[in-house]
């Protein structure tokens, strides 16, 4: 016999599933990949953020991170994401440079000084301006590190024309064009192999901050540190757009809680707290130069055109830059 009374309640439920999206029942697994060595600051990160996503999910949603490159080499990691192969993935906007031009605006010099506030403005910033640079992945949130200093094996430099001639591995396109202005050469080597292409003189110096200089055993190769940096390397972790959306409505407000702004700014407040570690290591193993007075000006004098070059490329596309660069600068000066 039809019941009418189970029918109706049959069709609430319903309705209320279609609202709110389902509830999971069940673990659910992804994948998080990214390049960095497991002595990073961001991986033990990650490791944290992944605990706290276990517990607040009642044990349903786990995140199974492959670092070093596991998963696919530095390059391709947010077309891992991108495609599906993992679900997750944490990597270096410049490992591809100029495919996401805007957010490249951040990387420009004399820009930062805290990774901490300049996280945190680069997330808030994503998605009126960033978004669309991203298609197929969901920024969860954006790390600016702070400055990257110029690690070097046997030269030192303390003026501009130092830096005539000498190769300089970089972190893409911003800082290739820096090194370039300078009168340098920017060559492209993956950040763990740059320790050894300093001991074999492929190239003359390296660019990192003081905690990314600890993780890749610069002090075993470098004599001299020359600060302060001048650009700043920006990393972002993002999910597959597709698989988030299929993600239960419980388990995409964990991943929302637990990501975003706060995230942002706690992880950048750790990766400054880390340089004072990585700058005791470089300390202790090659002489640390700071550029001062009118040799600093020099240096940001000649490498000042790289900013209105890039926006002006960009704004000749239509894009919003220079009206994204006030903005970045502004939450970066408060």
């Amino acid at each position: 016999m039809f019941n009418k009374t189970l029918y109706r309640t049959l069709i609430a439920a319903a309705v209320i599933i279609g609202a709110y999206g389902p509830v999971s029942a069940q673990t659910t697994d992804l994948k998080l990949s990214h390049f960095l060595p497991p002595g990073h600051t961001m991986h033990k990160a990650l490791v944290e953020w992944a605990k706290v996503v276990k517990e607040k999910s009642g044990g349903k949603l786990n995140i199974n991170i492959f670092p070093a490159g596991q998963m696919g080499p530095m390059p391709r990691q947010f077309d891992l994401a991108r495609t599906g192969v993992a679900d997750m993935a944490l990597s270096l906007h410049g490992g591809t440079p100029g495919r996401y031009p805007m957010t490249e605006v951040a990387q420009l010099p004399y820009l930062v000084t805290s990774s901490e506030t300049a996280s945190r403005a680069l997330t808030e910033l994503t998605p009126k301006y960033l978004a669309g640079e991203y298609k197929g992945m969901k920024a969860l949130y954006s790390l600016v590190v702070p400055p990257l200093n110029m690690n070097m094996a046997k030269k030192k430099v303390t003026s501009v024309a130092d830096m005539k001639g000498l190769r300089i591995r970089h972190a893409g396109k911003i800082f290739a064009a820096v090194v370039q202005k300078l009168g340098a050469t920017p060559v492209a080597v993956r950040p763990a192999e740059s320790a050894d292409a300093l001991a074999k003189g492929v190239v003359d110096g390296a660019l990192f901050p003081f905690e990314a200089a600890l993780a890749f055993k610069l002090g075993a190769v470098c004599d001299y540190v020359i600060t302060p940096g001048f650009s700043s390397a920006t990393f972002s972790l993002m999910i597959n757009e597709a698989k988030y959306k299929s993600l239960p409505a419980d388990l995409r407000k964990v991943l929302d809680d637990t990501t975003g702004p706060n995230e942002a700014q706690r992880i950048g407040h750790t990766l400054d707290q880390s340089e004072i570690k990585g700058r005791k290591y470089m300390s202790e193993n090659a002489t640390i130069i700071e550029i001062k007075g009118a040799e600093l000006e020099e240096f940001k004098k000649t490498v000042s055109p790289v900013t209105e070059e890039h926006l002006r490329e960009l704004e000749g596309k239509g894009m919003p830059a220079r009206e994204f660069y006030a903005k970045f600068k502004a939450m970066n000066t408060k």
